[in-house]
């Protein structure tokens, strides 16, 4: 260990921001090798107790070392340069076997290892960004949950805010490892609900962005019809800047050329402004978007939202979707649930396409190589992870013929309705953003059998809306209580504005207490 690693790092590192961080290096109060030597000292006392983190780089100190020898050189370093951060399993980082969470998948425990021969753009653009990546973290079974990682080879995670409750899935490690300062921040990457889900459950800020607006190759997929990645960090202003490393076309993944000309010229952290919700005109939550009730205390503490985006000058507009129709387009498609799956139809052709980006040398290069390897456990059977999928009537035609393009027309008539829907309300109401409770009741225990009641899961997943969690408060039992404000497409700058403004004037989030078992 070099002097400067071993050296008492001069900074605490608990709800550690980018501002702080780049300050501290700026000043000389710390580098890059320190710093990160210090998160490694923190997740060697408590990622034992919570299971955020699966894999370890074992390049991050050198990593660190050789941003701090451009930092001495005076070369010009971005917001991220140094700074250490976590990555979902699910994305492929070279070196690194991405194992969906499946013991199926992974050596060590008698599976296949899928070794990528190149990074995800995504986490490509977190390196180029010079950000140091300290690992790869939990997740369930092929990302098949938005409420834990409990089924997951390397065990379950537990949520930093109580190790009782529901962490939040698929993003379940990620969440707990930012939320317990095992790191600045992490990407995240989102199906249905595995952002916004664990960002919530651990009051946190999460962006789900719009659809298209950040690569998503090289992460393995549940839908290529609804997939994408986005951050997760504990206040607004990290996750904006970090979203302007992530977002932008590549040819990589050609659906991105469609967010081209949408991006803020001055980035994601342009609009932020304590004042950013005067004047504005907020959408509330009710029957019109989703006939399903807040709990009493979701409902009290909706009320006190409320009270506070009013005293910031937003005028509330009461459930603006009620006669539109809107909440009839949702279909539950499990059974028991609320999940809409429609778009997950193409999960085999996906696969297949994802397997391909894995390189000549991946010990899997076909969806028929995939179902050879996980016949064990087949995640389409009876008792499978996604057993539900033959419920979508075009799923079979797809698994019968993998590599033939699938048939999505249920999931682009739900699209195109919820679109139309969403462009007509704000357009009638003139409304600027949605601002809902994210979940409608208080956690639930991470092993009662429960799962995340949620608000927005499906819907903006579908449409493809943009959505950003910020922390709102507590229950009475310790688990935080969120908000998530939604938008148009592309709206992203605009919303993470109006989170920054809230988050600004009601300083709601907490470090959370951890414990080392």
């Amino acid at each position: 260990m070099s002097e400067a690693s071993a050296a008492p790092a001069a900074i605490d590192i608990v709800e550690l921001t980018l501002e702080q961080a780049q300050a501290a290096f700026a000043s000389g109060a710390i580098t890059s090798e320190a710093l990160t030597q210090a998160f490694l000292d923190r997740i060697a006392v408590y990622n034992a107790h919570y299971n955020a983190i699966v894999f370890m780089n074992p390049d991050a100190l050198a990593d660190a070392r050789a941003i701090d020898r451009r930092r001495a050189a005076g070369e010009a370093l971005g917001p991220l340069a140094g700074v250490p951060v976590v990555v979902k399993d699910a994305m492929d980082m070279k070196g690194f076997p991405t194992t969906g969470g499946w013991w199926l998948l992974n050596s060590q425990h008698g599976g296949v290892d899928l070794m990528p021969g190149t990074d995800a753009p995504v986490v490509a653009r977190m390196r180029a960004a010079g950000a140091i990546i300290l690992g790869k973290t939990n997740i369930p079974v092929l990302s098949h949950t938005g409420s834990h990682a409990n089924d997951s080879w390397a065990g379950p995670t537990y949520n930093a805010a109580g190790r009782e409750f529901l962490p939040g899935g698929s993003s379940a490690g990620t969440a707990t490892a930012v939320a317990g300062s095992l790191a600045v921040l992490g990407l995240a990457e989102e199906t249905g609900g595995s952002i916004q889900n664990p960002a919530s459950a651990q009051g946190l800020v999460g962006i789900k962005p719009t659809f298209a607006l950040v690569p998503n190759a090289g992460v393995m997929p549940l839908s290529s019809n609804r997939d994408v990645v986005g951050p997760i960090a504990r206040c607004v202003r990290d996750a904006a800047l970090t979203l302007d490393v992530l977002a932008g076309y590549t040819i990589e993944d050609p659906k991105t050329i469609a967010g081209v000309g949408h991006r803020p010229a001055g980035g994601y952290a342009s609009k932020l402004s304590a004042d950013a919700l005067q004047g504005t005109r907020i959408g509330l939550y009710g029957p019109g978007w989703r006939d399903m009730p807040l709990s009493e205390e979701a409902t009290a503490l909706y009320e006190r939202a409320k009270g506070e985006l009013t005293a910031q000058g937003a005028v509330l507009v009461e459930d603006p979707f009620l006669g539109t129709g809107f909440a009839d387009i949702r279909q539950s498609t499990i059974p028991n649930d609320t999940f809409d799956a429609r778009g997950l139809e193409s999960v085999p052709y996906d696969l297949g396409q994802y397997l391909k980006r894995l390189g000549p040398d991946a010990a899997l290069k076909t969806f028929a190589d995939f179902a050879a390897a996980t016949a064990k456990e087949n995640a389409f059977g009876p008792g499978g992870v996604l057993s539900f999928m033959p419920n979508l009537p075009q799923f079979m035609a797809c698994l019968a013929n993998p590599t033939a393009p699938p048939d999505l027309s249920e999931f682009i008539a739900a699209k195109t309705a919820y679109m139309e829907i969403v462009e007509a309300v704000f357009a009638e109401h003139q409304l600027d953003a949605l601002i809902f409770p994210q979940m409608r009741n208080d956690l639930k225990p991470l092993h009662g059998g429960g799962r995340i009641d949620e608000t927005t899961v499906s819907e903006i997943n579908i449409a493809g809306l943009p959505g950003v969690t910020v922390p709102a408060g507590y229950y009475a039992s310790g688990a935080p209580f969120c908000l998530i404000v939604v938008g148009r497409q592309w709206s992203e700058a605009d919303l993470l504005a109006y989170a920054f403004a809230y988050e600004s004037a009601t300083k709601h989030r907490q470090p959370p207490v951890l414990s080392q078992g």
